[in-house]
C-alpha cells in the first residue's frame, strides 16, 4: 500500500548543521532580531514573567490600553495574528524558507456551545486555507477542548454515568470532531488532535483513534497527540501501531515532550494518586527518541510529526531518514517547532531538505494571552533554552554589524 515511500536515497544529514544563523535567521529584517532580542531578555527574568499575567489582566480588565502594546512584542513574535487573513504575512515569510505553518486556532477555557460551534467553523476554515496552498500550510490542529466542555470530558474520562442533557452534549461534540476529519479527509489535508490534562487524555485517546479508523485508510489524515513525558506514552504508540495493523489503518502521531507537567505532578500530589510523569527528563528524552525509532522502523504504517526544540533529537529523527535511506520529503515524517522559537532548527531543516512546519497560534489577543504567557513561563524554565535562543540571535546580530 505504501512501499513507495522508502524506495528514494535520503539526503546526507553531514550537509546538516543548527549553527547556520544566516540560514536560521534569512527571514527576519533587522528590526525583528533587534526586538526577538529585548523579547527573550524580558522573558529570561523570572520576576517580570511571574508578575505579567496579573498585570496585563488587570490592565485590560480596567480598559487600560495595554493592547497595543501586547501586540507590537510578545503577540507580534510568538502569534501570526488574530485572524486568519493577518497570518498571511507570516505564512508567505515561513515558506520562503521552506518552512510550511500549522495554523492554531488558540481558544482556550471556553465553556459556551455557540462558541464550541464557531471554533468548529474556525478550524474548518484554517483547513481551506490549507487547501489553497498546501506547501505552505500543509497541516492543522485542534484541542477538543476547544469544540466541548472540559468538565463533560473530565466526567466522561473518570467512567461517571452522564445526565441525559449531558449525553446530548456528548454526541454534539462527537459531531462537531467528525465534522472537522471530514473535512480535512476530503480536502486532503492532515489534522493533528492536541493532547491534554491525563485527566480528559482518555476520552480524547479514543475519539481520535476513532477518526484514524475512519480516515486514514489510505493516507494519513488524523493525528493524536503523544506526549513522552508520561511513562505511559511509549507503550500507547506501541499499542495503537498494533491496532492499526489489525484494522487497517495509518496511525498518525505527533510526538511530542509536553505541556502541564507542573500541573499534573501537583494535582497527583494533592489528590493521593501516582504521578503520570516521568522521574526526570533523562527518562523523558529516552522515551521520546525511542518513540522516534519505533515510528521510523514502521513508517509504511505510523506517520509523524516530531514537534521538538530540542536539537539532539532532530539530529537523530535526520540520522534515523538517512540510515534507512528515507526520502527527506517523504510525507509520512515532519519536524515541527512553534513559532518564534528555535529558527536555527527549523530552518536549517528546511534548507536541508526536511519537511518542517511551524506552529503558528492565532486569535483574538485577549483569547490567546493564555497561550502567551505559558510560552513565557515554559520559557524561564528551560534556562539552557533561553540561553541558546539569545546566543544565536546575538550571533546573527554580530554576523550582520547590527
Amino acid at each position: 500500500m505504501l512501499s513507495n515511500l522508502t524506495d528514494r536515497k535520503a539526503s546526507p544529514t553531514r550537509n546538516l548543521s543548527f549553527e547556520n544563523t544566516e540560514v536560521a535567521f534569512r527571514h527576519s529584517s533587522n528590526p525583528d532580531l533587534k526586538r526577538a532580542y529585548w523579547l527573550f531578555r524580558a522573558i529570561n527574568v523570572n520576576f517580570l514573567v511571574s508578575i505579567g499575567p496579573p498585570i496585563t489582566n488587570f490592565a485590560m480588565a480596567i480598559g487600560l490600553p495595554i493592547k497595543r502594546l501586547i501586540k507590537a512584542t510578545i503577540f507580534k513574535h510568538f502569534c501570526g495574528g488574530e485572524t486568519i487573513l493577518e497570518c498571511d504575512n507570516t505564512i508567505k515569510n515561513l515558506s520562503t524558507g521552506g518552512v510550511g505553518t500549522i495554523l492554531d486556532y488558540s481558544i482556550e477555557g471556553e465553556d459556551e456551545e455557540a462558541v464550541f460551534d464557531n471554533t468548529r467553523d474556525e478550524i474548518i476554515r484554517t483547513i481551506e486555507r490549507a487547501a489553497k496552498d498546501v506547501k505552505a500550510v500543509p497541516i492543522t490542529v485542534f484541542k477538543i477542548t476547544g469544540v466541548g466542555r472540559f468538565s463533560l470530558l473530565e466526567k466522561l474520562d473518570a467512567g461517571y454515568e452522564l445526565s441525559v442533557t449531558e449525553k446530548s452534549e456528548w454526541r454534539k461534540v462527537q459531531s462537531r470532531v467528525l465534522t472537522i476529519c471530514e473535512k480535512a479527509h476530503k480536502q486532503g489535508i492532515p489534522v493533528m488532535i492536541d493532547a491534554e490534562e491525563t485527566w480528559i487524555q482518555k476520552t480524547i485517546d479514543l475519539l481520535a483513534l476513532d477518526m484514524m479508523e475512519r480516515f486514514n485508510k489510505t493516507h494519513a489524515i488524523v493525528y493524536n497527540t503523544y506526549q513522552m513525558y508520561r511513562h505511559d506514552k511509549l507503550e500507547s504508540i506501541k499499542k495503537d501501531y498494533e491496532q492499526a495493523v489489525d484494522d487497517n489503518f495509518i496511525l498518525g502521531a505527533k510526538i511530542v515532550r509536553g505541556a502541564y507537567m507542573e500541573k499534573e505532578r501537583k494535582r497527583a500530589e494533592e489528590m493521593g494518586y501516582p504521578s503520570p510523569i516521568q522521574l526526570n527528563k533523562e527518562a523523558t528524552d529516552k522515551d521520546y527518541d525511542e518513540a522516534i525509532r519505533f515510528s521510523i522502523k514502521h513508517i509504511d504504517r505510523i506517520a509523524i510529526v516530531a514537534g521538538t526544540h530540542n536539537e539532539r533529537s532532530c539530529q537523530l529523527l535526520a540520522e534515523l531518514i538517512g540510515d534507512k535511506n528515507i526520502d527527506p520529503k517523504n510525507p509520512h515524517v515532519y519536524f515541527s517547532q512553534l513559532l518564534g522559537m528555535s529558527d536555527n532548527l527549523s530552518f536549517n531543516l528546511a534548507d536541508a531538505g526536511y519537511n518542517v512546519a511551524k506552529y503558528v497560534p492565532y486569535g483574538p489577543i485577549k483569547a490567546v494571552l493564555p497561550y502567551l504567557f505559558r510560552r513565557a513561563q515554559e520559557n524561564t524554565a528551560i534556562a539552557g533554552q533561553m540561553s541558546r535562543e539569545l546566543s544565536l540571535i546575538v550571533k546573527e546580530m554580530k554576523r550582520r554589524g547590527i
